[in-house]
């Protein structure tokens, strides 16, 4: 199959471009970056030493006529802007924000600009999701904070009040983008932690509302505290809510196990080890943890992806295999690096 990628400079774009290299039934026909048109792939991504001589082109509609599969790794707002060029027949799958929100409202709130509307949202490990993906030409992939909280929080919806679910979460500064800002340069991140939007305002409040809405059928209300972490890749996730029923940990780990015994990504590990940012970079591997606080009568859920594999290009490739009816996990079968 031929492949695009729209945006392929970016961190998303970069690591789109490496895992793709490997696939076993895509084929990259045509890449594109705006801002380094006509530089050679390897100056912006050294790693990248696959695509030889080759170059990023400027966006030019007639490149992806012959695409059966484009990736959009553009920042937020730009995605909606060419979709319409794009030939009708291509599968796409927009690693940005323009297409997660179902409300109109929600966008303008926290994105502003024009609502595009909504595709189907393309977080492939659990359902009603995963079976909506295989029968769907346009994905919206979910957001790299989103799919931690997500997924963190999903299988509690039958023993937890999701009306009051408080989340806080350690992101790598390649969440940010690759765009120069001088509270990402080393001088300020190296050795530090600072909270950032702060008080509730992050973009990805309302998709995570709107996804364990989805799975649980109940009004969801989260409190969410990002933090920049001095590592460039990798999310740790702590969910917590307030148990609706008297549970122990040992109960709570069995139905965590039980709700992802079928997922090929998602490990809940043994009791007493606990996930690590490390051993997912590269990966398209989540791994869970559980416990039961009982002096609160809360559930405790820690959660580690990494930002650029799970969070964004791995889980792409990922839907996109499902979308193209193909083995979920190919051109991702491989551990994340560790130490």
């Amino acid at each position: 199959m031929k492949i695009g990628v729209i945006g392929a400079s970016g961190y998303a774009g970069g690591e789109l471009l490496r895992l793709l290299a490997n696939h076993p039934h895509f084929e990259v026909a045509a890449i594109t970056a705006h801002s380094h048109a006509g530089d050679p792939i390897a100056s912006v991504h050294p790693q990248l030493q696959s695509y030889g001589d080759k170059k990023f082109n400027a966006f030019n509609a007639a490149d992806f006529a012959a695409c059966d599969l484009v990736f959009l790794a553009l920042p937020h707002g730009e995605s909606a802007k060419i979709v319409g060029e794009l030939p009708t027949s291509a599968k796409i799958v927009d690693l940005g924000a323009d297409y997660r929100l179902e409300s109109a409202e929600a966008w303008s709130a926290y994105y502003g600009g024009e609502y595009a509307g909504a595709w189907t949202y393309g977080l492939a490990d659990i359902e009603p999701f995963r079976s909506d993906i295989a029968k769907s030409s346009k994905v919206a992939n979910p957001g790299c904070y989103a799919t931690s909280i997500t997924l963190g929080a999903a299988p509690a919806s039958a023993i937890a009040d999701f009306s009051d679910v408080v989340v806080v979460a350690a992101s790598g500064t390649t969440g940010a983008g690759r765009s120069a800002k001088i509270n990402l340069i080393a001088s300020e991140v190296a050795g530090s932690l600072t909270s950032y939007k702060f008080g509730g305002v992050h973009q990805h409040t309302p998709e995570i509302e709107q996804a364990l809405a989805k799975i649980s059928g109940a009004d969801t209300k989260i409190s969410f505290t990002p933090i920049l972490a001095p590592m460039p890749r990798g999310i740790l996730s702590t969910v917590t809510a307030k148990l609706t029923k008297k549970i122990s940990t040992e109960e709570a780990h069995a139905l965590y196990k039980d709700f992802f015994a079928h997922s090929r990504f998602v490990s809940v590990l043994p009791m007493g080890m606990m996930p690590k940012t490390a051993a997912l970079t590269g990966s398209n591997h989540v791994q869970i943890q559980v416990a039961v606080d009982s002096h609160t009568s809360r559930l405790v859920v820690s959660v580690a992806i990494d930002n650029l594999g799970k969070g964004a290009a791995a889980q792409a490739i990922q839907n996109a295999n499902l979308m193209c009816g193909i083995d979920e996990s190919a051109g991702l079968k491989f551990d994340g690096l560790g130490v």
